[in-house]
């Protein structure tokens, strides 16, 4: 392999590293920041070129399967509706208007062109608009929306563009054949993922090992995705599939499985989305030039036009879908703001530029070209406009979740009140069992396990307050965790200067530092 490019590669993933860092300590939503770094530095640094096979087979899988694993399926059957309208409705409408508006600005590229430039753009991408959501304090509902939407659109999409890209290189495709492909690639990408989800699942099951679990699931992505576009299904519904299902049943696991999962899945999300966020801006000069020749004012135009497009076909859809529901079901009442948060969400990202970058060569250059450039402008247009206006509509509407993190915390008190009082009986129940009255250290160690079962209830009742006593005082929650939290730091002090002074080997300082560590991430929850 080139030494050139691996270094090149080497260079954009840690400079990506570094602006996401910036992001993260400043507030500032990393995707947008990446994809501006790139777009600055693009005409600075060598070609990058974007390998759609290493965003489809590489980059896609594990962040599908890493955002199914950590959504519910439970919250997602409930709005399924609002998904199914925008993963497959929304999805086939922006690409039959945005190909009808292409075909009628460049009546020189095919209808089936066109519509293929339609199912490139039609996906949106939730990345950045959950990550600004969850920031602000957007609805439990409405981010599962956009999960569950970003979940399956790009499975609707993909089909939509293989048979567009079919008809206009090799013919003429009816309307029969494909709307028979696109049965097919959903239904058996459904087969599959179910398949192989109770097969990962029995297997899993049977480790009973943290280590080669993980291991283990992180294969799992790329089998699936490979074994279901292997028969030409949907390798997207078949991995979302298989996260769901595991991440359903993450919690019959081991402590350690779920532990050593979370910190795994966290990394590889942010590693690749940071990669693939900075590619998509370092993009500007190859798809810059492949547009030379071409009148300056054409090009913008159809540029601004498409964007318009792509952004107000998702506004209609949403709007049009919503009062059609709010008229079918009387039960259903939709807040206006937060419909128009749904309308504006709709980022698009690197999956719409592999698929650009796909297009097979025997296409026309010209056409091909033009295609790849639309999608850029699309792409950065959507990520830029939507995404940095995002945050200031939210503030805006002033559209707030407290009520559900209040409705949250009260559950989780009254469930630890529930949970708190079944294990204080089992306690009592075994020392009954055990024969009788303990002596005096059995009766030590019983009144910690009770002393420690009722603060962790405390400190569930405790958040309802907002984390604060009467007149703003500190609880006693509070004031256990930072007076603890002193102690570990001098703990962890002691014994990192026995180690300095050869008293203590370097095995036992990791194992006891462990130990302070899963206390101190006790504390933090």
């Amino acid at each position: 392999m080139d030494r050139t490019l691996i270094l090149d590669v080497l260079l954009i993933a840690a400079g990506a590293i570094a602006v996401a860092a910036v992001a993260r300590r400043m507030g500032w939503p990393a995707p947008l920041l990446l994809v501006l770094a790139g777009l600055a530095v693009s005409p600075f640094v060598p070609n990058v070129p974007l390998n759609p096979d290493l965003v489809l087979f590489v980059f896609l899988p594990p962040l599908l399967y890493s955002a199914a694993l950590d959504s519910s399926y439970l919250k997602l059957r409930d709005v399924k509706q609002a998904v199914g309208m925008l993963s497959i409705g929304l999805v086939i409408f922006t690409t039959v208007v945005v190909g009808l508006v292409v075909h009628l600005l460049l009546p020189d590229l095919s209808l089936a062109a066109a519509f293929a430039l339609g199912a490139i753009i039609a996906p949106p991408d939730a990345v950045a608009a959950v990550a600004v959501g969850r920031r602000l304090g957007l609805p439990r509902r409405s981010l599962t929306i956009l999960i569950g939407e970003s979940l399956f659109n790009d499975a609707t999409a993909l089909t939509l563009y293989r048979v567009a890209i079919g008809a206009a290189i090799g013919g003429t495709v009816s309307l029969f054949q494909g709307v028979g492909q696109f049965l097919y690639s959903a239904a058996v990408g459904v087969v599959i993922g179910l398949a192989l989800a109770f097969v990962f699942g029995w297997i899993l099951q049977r480790v009973r090992d943290s280590l080669v679990e993980n291991t283990v699931m992180l294969l799992i992505p790329f089998g699936v995705y490979l074994a279901a576009e292997s028969v030409h299904a949907s390798g997207v519904i078949a991995v979302v599939i298989v996260g769901l299902y595991l991440g359903n049943r993450m919690y019959h696991t081991g402590f350690g499985t779920r532990l050593v999962s979370d910190a795994v899945w966290r990394v590889t999300a942010f590693f690749l989305e940071t990669i693939v966020f900075a590619l998509i801006g370092l993009q500007l000069v190859p798809v810059i030039k492949g547009i030379a020749g071409r009148s300056a004012w054409q090009v913008v135009g159809v540029a601004a036009a498409v964007f318009l497009v792509t952004v107000l076909a998702r506004f209609v859809w949403v709007f049009v879908v919503t009062y059609l529901l709010r008229m079918l079901r009387r039960d259903f009442k939709p807040d206006p703001k937060v419909t128009v948060i749904l309308g504006w969400a709709g980022m698009r990202g690197v999956v719409s530029l592999a698929a650009a970058f796909a297009i097979p060569v025997t296409m026309a250059e010209r056409d091909r070209a033009m295609l790849l450039f639309l999608t850029f402008t699309t792409v950065i247009g959507t990520l830029l406009v939507q995404g940095m206006s995002f945050p200031w509509l939210i503030r805006r509407l002033r559209v707030s979740s407290e009520q559900e993190i209040y409705e949250d915390r009260l559950a989780e008190a009254s469930a630890q009140q529930a949970a708190l009082t079944a294990g204080l009986e089992k306690l009592d129940e075994m020392v009954e069992r055990e024969g009788g009255k303990p002596d005096e250290i059995q009766k030590q160690v019983i009144d910690q396990l009770k002393e420690k079962t009722w603060r962790r209830s405390l400190t569930a009742w405790e958040r309802l307050g907002g984390g604060t006593g009467q007149g703003g005082s500190e609880t006693p929650s509070a004031l256990y965790r930072r007076l603890r939290r002193e102690m570990m730091q001098t703990e962890r002090e002691v014994f990192i200067r026995l180690r300095d002074e050869r008293r203590l080997d370097d095995e036992v300082l990791r194992e006891v530092m462990a130990s302070l560590d899963f206390e101190e991430a006790i504390l933090e929850r």
